[in-house]
């Protein structure tokens, strides 16, 4: 079994051994994931969003005056991804990192457009960490975004769209990755407070001594959670940080303000994770102790049960030998005088323990 779970954690990087470089091979696990298009294509006066039936429609959008998002869902669908970036000139390592779903997240800055790979997370339902890899490509004048199936949380910025709120219809393409970023680092807010949550009941939970065996499980399950979501924050402060210092003509000086809200938002979220972090190992001290305080109880009554056995054992013992020259044992109530000595020396040691709060 456990080998079974090693082969099939590797099998990923595995698809990408002896592979040339700028080989697109998609190692996600959707591998039926139908090809879904989506555009927006708006000014401030106008709007038109639509869904596309094949990847040539998005090729009308690359030199309009207007701004337009370009969402592609469905990363297994190889073809199309080179299509699109054949025709848009991406890079072909650029494509390799879009379909390579393990991709730290990342910025690479090319001549006529900026490469991003970020980890969009959110809780479903289960409070279980849902976890997707988002690439986009800021342009001139469009973001194109790569995403691996359906379900994302960039549903408020598509209301915003759609109903002309904020300035996202004012500015250029530069404020809509913006605003497409934003709303991941949010989401990462939503993460953090249910992880709060999680901790003080777990906290409540060992201090009244419930279900011991289930509450260490439930620490393991939110450490692998910290881990996942610093993996994916962590890097973040570099993107965010070379957006903002370093010049770019595709990203207004106006909209890198914004960013620096952004990268406020994120080191809030990574001092959040640290603490939280100590406070889970704190949690599993907290456990061991528990633990090792019930083991001690344990412990405890054993040594004073054997302790009390003692002197009944060493009694029995000596009347137990079977020498012939023992005057007790013709005494004919020596039977029940050893009883009345046994049962005067356990109530006796009872009365100690207790005296000492032993018991």
């Amino acid at each position: 079994m456990a080998k079974n779970k090693q082969k099939k954690r590797t099998q990923n990087y595995k698809k990408h051994l002896g592979q040339i470089p700028g080989a697109l091979v998609y190692t996600g696990k959707k591998e039926d994931v139908k090809l879904h298009l989506h555009s927006f294509d708006y000014t401030d006066n106008d709007i038109h969003e639509k869904d596309l039936s094949n990847i040539e429609e998005a090729f009308v959008f690359k030199d309009t005056e207007s701004v337009t998002w370009v969402n592609l869902n469905g990363l297994n669908n190889i073809n199309e991804i080179e299509t699109i970036g054949s025709y848009y000139q991406l890079h072909p390592l650029l494509l390799e990192d879009i379909v390579n779903t393990s991709q730290r997240p990342k910025i690479d800055e090319y001549k006529s457009y900026i490469f991003i790979v970020l980890k969009m997370m959110y809780y479903d339902d289960n409070e279980t960490i849902i976890s997707e890899q988002v690439s986009f490509v800021l342009g001139k004048n469009y973001v194109l975004t790569f995403q691996e199936a359906e379900g994302d949380v960039f549903e408020n910025v598509r209301d915003r769209i759609r109903h002309k709120k904020g300035r996202i219809r004012t500015e250029g393409a530069d404020y809509l990755l913006y605003a497409l970023i934003d709303a991941i680092v949010d989401h990462y807010y939503a993460i953090i407070e249910t992880m709060g949550n999680k901790i003080e009941d777990l906290e409540d939970e060992l201090f009244n001594g419930i279900s011991q065996e289930d509450i260490s499980q439930q620490i393991q399950n939110l450490k692998r959670e910290v881990l996942k979501v610093r993996r994916a924050i962590f890097p973040l402060r570099e993107i965010i940080g070379r957006i903002e210092k370093d010049p770019n003509s595709l990203i207004e000086e106006q909209t890198t303000h914004f960013f620096r809200d952004v990268y406020d938002h994120i080191i809030q979220v990574t001092e959040n994770l640290d603490i939280y972090r100590e406070m889970i190992w704190s949690l599993m001290d907290m456990y061991m102790t528990t633990i090792s305080n019930k083991m001690n109880e344990v412990m405890k009554v054993l040594t004073i049960i054997a302790t009390i056995f003692i002197p009944l054992t060493f009694i029995a013992g000596i009347y137990g030998m079977n020498f012939i020259n023992m005057p007790e044992l013709q005494y004919k109530y020596g039977y029940h005088v050893v009883w009345a000595v046994m049962i005067l020396i356990f109530l006796a040691m009872l009365y100690y323990f207790k005296r000492k709060k032993w018991l």
